[in-house]
């Protein structure tokens, strides 16, 4: 039989370490850590095998977004981040420019959401008005999506009023 303490030591590891990714020993040591715009990077240190890696972690925010027909859907930061970065397809932007966009947009997010909810139309209205003030092309390409053009006559109205 093993002793208690054994016993709670494993499952502690199982739960809390993060797996070497060289030899999948969960026994590892943090041997820097540094935190910026609210993730965290830690280098760590294989205890076994000596490898170093990095992790990154954020931390995650139960949040339900209300899509137009009254769903409810877990909000989901990777679909944004996408439509962010298909905006700034071929534009001089960097990604760690766009990463830093998206973590705003999601800090906005989440001190916006009453009660852990928040309208898509309340996303898209924050995604717009950042991306206005970055590049007016990712915006008009983000903005006839998210407002769903028909046809040149809407790109023309909202060329017009980004121009005024």
């Amino acid at each position: 039989m093993v002793k208690k303490e054994v016993r709670y030591k494993i499952l502690y590891l199982l739960l809390n370490s993060m797996l070497c990714p060289y030899c999948n020993n969960a026994e590892t040591k943090v041997t820097d850590k540094r935190d910026s715009d609210g993730i965290s990077r830690r280098r760590r240190e294989c205890l076994k095998c000596h490898s170093r890696f990095t992790t990154y972690e954020r931390a995650e925010f139960d949040i339900h977004v209300i899509k137009k027909d009254g769903t409810r859907q877990k909000f989901d930061r990777e679909k944004m981040k996408l439509g962010i970065v298909k905006a700034f397809e071929k534009r001089p932007v960097s990604r760690a420019k766009i990463d830093k966009i998206v973590v705003y947009i999601e800090n906005k997010i989440h001190k916006l959401a009453p009660k852990n909810e928040i309208k898509s139309s309340k996303i898209g209205e924050i995604v717009m008005d950042k991306l206005k003030k970055i590049d007016k092309v990712a915006y008009i390409r983000f903005a006839s999506v998210y407002r769903e053009f028909a046809d040149l006559d809407d790109f023309k109205r909202e060329l017009k009023e980004l121009k005024s």
